[in-house]
């Protein structure tokens, strides 16, 4: 699979699993554009990465759960490189609250992340792509938007909401020769601010058949695939990545 002659927009690729799909879609020979928000350092840190594999790499520091801001990076990718082709909205906030102790403005921001950044980013760099003929949406939907959970109704509401997204831009930009995908992964061994996370996240093994945690080359595998011209048929899909957790 080759995508030489495309470009990426990733957000959240700073760390985890934004930056393996950063790092396989510049295996693959797309350049890429770097979005991070908290840490400009680290997302410079991959860009340089990036580009050791021959491609070109660009940083856009800035909330994607902010419009403006979407606006902003867009015109700066769109002006570095004259298109981008490929959308990964990766970039999200798992907070734990419960619903008595959540603020509206604790609810909202979730939604702006995990939810409106999706529909930013895509009215961003959809015009380019139907003008080509050619794209790929790809979103993260993850257990969230499988089950509801206790103590992240914003975050479970959000996914579905992307999932929801998803299969509406399938029918809608299909004709366009763009396809919209989700990805759900399970538990991936990620590095998290949260020190209760690595032992949470350890205790997931024995639910998974498979025996194992996913890494973050798992998933940056698929998310290479189905922005591939391979994956021109697949559309509308929420394709789960969790070791057999479901079926």
């Amino acid at each position: 699979m080759t995508l030489e002659g495309h470009t990426a927009f990733v957000s959240g690729a700073g760390r985890n699993i934004g930056r393996a799909i950063a790092i396989a879609l510049a295996e693959s020979g797309c350049n890429v554009v770097v979005n991070g928000y908290t840490d400009p350092a680290a997302c410079e840190a991959v860009a340089g990465e990036l580009e050791q594999r021959g491609v070109r790499a660009l940083t856009v520091i800035g909330d994607v759960g902010d419009a403006g801001d979407v606006r902003r990076m867009a015109a700066e990718a769109l002006g570095a490189f004259g298109t981008v082709d490929v959308v990964v909205n990766n970039a999200a906030i798992r907070p734990r609250q419960p619903l008595l102790e959540m603020s509206e403005d604790d609810w909202h921001r979730v939604m702006a992340v995990d939810l409106h950044a999706a529909f930013y980013t895509t009215k961003a760099f959809v015009p380019g792509m139907v003008e080509r003929g050619w794209g790929r949406i790809i979103s993260f939907t993850g257990m969230n938007a499988i089950a509801g959970h206790g103590g992240r109704s914003h975050v479970s509401t959000a996914k579905h909401g992307v999932w929801g997204f998803t299969k509406s831009l399938a029918i809608e930009l299909g004709p366009s020769g763009i396809t919209a995908n989700a990805i759900s992964p399970g538990p991936i061994n990620t590095t998290r601010d949260d020190p209760e996370f690595a032992k949470h996240i350890k205790s997931q093994v024995e639910r998974v058949p498979v025996r194992r945690l996913g890494e973050s080359e798992d998933i940056a595998a698929l998310c290479v695939f189905l922005a591939s011209p391979q994956a021109g048929f697949i559309c509308g899909q929420m394709i789960a990545s969790n070791g057999g957790m479901t079926t």
